[in-house]
């Protein structure tokens, strides 16, 4: 073919680019597969994620035919595409380093498909036409890989932060939550050990059982806040994800709450085939763990029956499921239903000593974080002296929530 002037040249490759956009998309999605760390079917894992491999490739074959058009950075179509890479990457743990190989290997692939077509075609621009296309091509990959790089960056800055915030806040938690108990036994203990002048009318036995709450309650609230610290820190990057049948983890919940239910005389029940979701397994457990406990230790004394369920409750998407835990305990007062997932928000604490109890607030918290962190969501309805119910939302399908 006859030389070709510098604005011909690239509508010739840019036509070329657009004809053959399925072709050098296929390339390039080959190469992403052995890049990332993630299985093949997931480097685009939704058809409109996929979709926007030839779209990319089309939007950078109109930059090469016209670029004094539309600049690149003002390309809304292209930027966003971009931008959704950058969100998609991070969420699936990728690295700058990936990100920037990924962008290399599409300047590479369409580097030589010029090559190619310059080889098949016969076509010999000037030098300089050659070099004008190269640098058209290469700009647009380059504001692509920036907006890419700078989405990714950002969501690792905000996931940082996120982080940070949350760390904090535990820390703070920690204090506020520790300070009590260990307050009390620092003050008892000298108590103990005083001589027997001084120690005139003073009753150890009650000054020991003193102790022995606040070390339970300690170690209670330790457990507790390890719970919440694996939420607060791993957030949901890396759940423990399942096939799960609800019926069977709430049925082995009921078995480690066994003693503490026979004690109070709490029934405990749960509805046969509950469905099956796709879940993180620990979280549920927790969840159920919690609100099951609570509801036999908020048992009503007063009643000759006490019982606790876990059954199926409806609800209108069909992309979830509802599960309810229901008791006939004390009930809810209608004027703390709001605050009741807060942190430290104890709806009886004023019965504690009555009931037998030492909590710290932070069960209804931790199951909130749970709830939200599979997807799902948790709400509560009571009446004081008929009882409670929590209703749990759950997605069926990790896709529900991941694409």
């Amino acid at each position: 073919m006859a030389d070709l002037v510098a604005a011909e040249f690239g509508d010739f490759i840019a036509e070329r680019i657009r004809s053959e956009h399925a072709a050098i998309s296929a390339r390039w999605l080959e190469r992403l597969r052995t890049l990332l760390p993630v299985d093949a079917n997931e480097v685009f894992p939704s058809d409109q994620l996929l979709d926007h491999i030839p779209a990319l490739i089309r939007e950078v074959a109109d930059y090469v035919r016209s670029p004094e058009t539309e600049a690149v950075s003002a390309n809304t179509a292209m930027t966003a595409k971009a931008q959704e890479l950058g969100e998609l990457r991070h969420s699936q743990q990728a690295s700058v380093h990936q990100l920037l190989a990924e962008y290399r290997l599409l300047a590479g692939i369409l580097s030589h498909f010029v090559q190619e077509e310059l080889g098949r075609l016969g076509v010999a621009p000037l030098a300089e036409e050659g070099i004008e296309v190269i640098r058209r091509l290469n700009d647009a990959i380059w504001i692509l890989m920036q907006t890419t790089v700078n989405t990714f960056v950002s969501k690792y800055t905000a996931t940082i932060a996120s982080h940070m915030n949350r760390l904090d806040s535990f820390n703070r938690m920690v204090g506020h939550e520790l300070r009590q108990p260990l307050g009390v036994l620092v003050s008892v203990i000298p108590l103990l050990k005083s001589d027997p002048t001084r120690a005139a009318g003073i009753d150890k036995e009650h000054l020991l059982a003193v102790m022995e709450r606040n070390v339970i309650r300690l170690g209670q609230q330790i457990e507790q806040l390890d719970a919440l610290s694996r939420l607060q820190i791993a957030g949901s990057d890396s759940p423990d994800v399942q096939r799960v049948d609800i019926s069977s983890v709430a049925w082995e919940v009921a078995r480690q709450l066994r003693e503490m239910a026979d004690a109070r005389g709490v029934e405990c029940s749960v509805e046969d085939e509950l469905p099956v979701v796709v879940v993180d397994k620990a979280r549920l457990e927790l969840i159920l763990t919690n609100l099951m406990s609570n509801a036999i230790k908020y048992s009503d004394p007063a009643k000759a029956r006490r019982v606790v369920g876990v059954m199926r409750a409806p609800v209108q998407d069909g992309r979830f499921v509802c599960v309810a835990v229901s008791d006939n305990g004390l009930g809810i007062p209608a004027e703390n239903l709001d605050a009741i997932f807060s942190r430290y928000m104890r709806a009886h604490a004023s019965r504690d000593e009555e009931l037998g109890i030492h909590g710290s607030g932070l069960g209804l918290a931790i199951v909130a974080e749970c709830a939200e962190a599979i997807g799902g969501a948790i709400r509560v309805e009571s009446v004081v002296g008929e009882g409670t119910t929590f209703f749990l939302t759950i997605p069926t399908e990790l896709a529900d929530r991941t694409v």
